[in-house]
């Protein structure tokens, strides 16, 4: 056709935004490998540091103390300690990844980088929660490589491994979005992290059996999420469990679900980012 021939009228128009039918799959991968390859670009930090600090706990409760510990659930200390660790390490950094990314886009002023491109919530939601997820699983994969000359763990169930592991990434992936939109500074993000992310932690039975505490703070362990994901995860390395294996993956499943619709309803309304 003619260019001459076009209508004027709509030539003068100005460009009309892009209609996506059903997902907008570019722009939500594109976001994605943005949080992926900005936690990969610093590797050293966000992976390697991790498993240094996953190590030096090895080396003191485990190889300090191996002759002053019995053994647990049959299993030598190091071995019941060695997969809690590796947790550790895949709840701290989906966290991390989700909470730092949020907070300094606010701060920095980025966030109309991926506000202003025809993201959906639940696209934005997808590619902060996906990618906190994969710097989780990445994490927790190199830990576990590092862990395995201390312990030698197996894999008893690797369904267990592979859902509670997957699980607790998406789930602290969630957390860190809150927390990032939450957070108007630096401060408020490490306050979250050091009052209830890391006493969580360590409180769940990483290093000893909550059936082995003393009422009332057996039953209140039972209360702590965390509790579940490091005991359901441990189970699948050596076949042992200190809860229920059934609540725990119904209650991961439910927090995973809850804390979806939360982070897609503060999308929804730009909580804290459009104002």
């Amino acid at each position: 056709m003619n260019v001459m021939s076009r209508d004027p009228i709509a030539a003068a128009l100005p460009p009309q935004p892009r209609v996506y039918g059903g997902v907008n799959w570019t722009g939500l991968k594109t976001l994605y490998l943005k949080e992926v390859r900005r936690f990969w670009k610093v590797g050293m930090q966000t992976v390697a540091a991790p498993v240094v600090t996953t190590l030096l706990y090895m080396m003191i409760f485990v190889v300090a103390m191996q002759d002053a510990r019995p053994p647990v659930h049959g299993v030598p200390f190091g071995l019941f300690v060695a997969p809690g660790l590796v947790m550790m390490a895949i709840l701290n950094n989906a966290f991390a990844n989700a909470s730092s990314s949020l907070i300094q886009a606010k701060i920095m002023g980025t966030a109309p980088d991926f506000l202003t491109p025809p993201l959906t919530p639940f696209e934005l939601l997808a590619a902060f929660a996906l990618g906190a997820a994969t710097r989780g699983v990445a994490v927790g994969t190199v830990t576990a490589i590092a862990v395995w000359p201390f312990a030698h763990f197996g894999f008893d169930h690797l369904w267990a491994i592979l859902y509670f592991g997957i699980g607790a990434s998406l789930l602290m992936g969630l957390v860190g979005v809150i927390a990032g939109l939450w957070s108007e500074k630096f401060d408020h993000l490490a306050a979250v992290t050091n009052f209830i992310v890391m006493p969580m932690t360590f409180l769940s039975g990483t290093f000893y059996l909550v059936d082995r505490l003393p009422e009332p703070f057996r039953t209140i362990s039972h209360y702590n999420p965390f509790f579940y994901l490091i005991d359901g995860f441990r189970y699948g390395f050596i076949g042992q469990a200190d809860g229920n294996i059934g609540i725990g993956m119904a209650l991961t499943g439910a927090l995973v679900l809850i804390l979806g619709f939360t982070c897609w309803e503060l999308f929804r309304r730009g909580w804290r980012l459009k104002t």
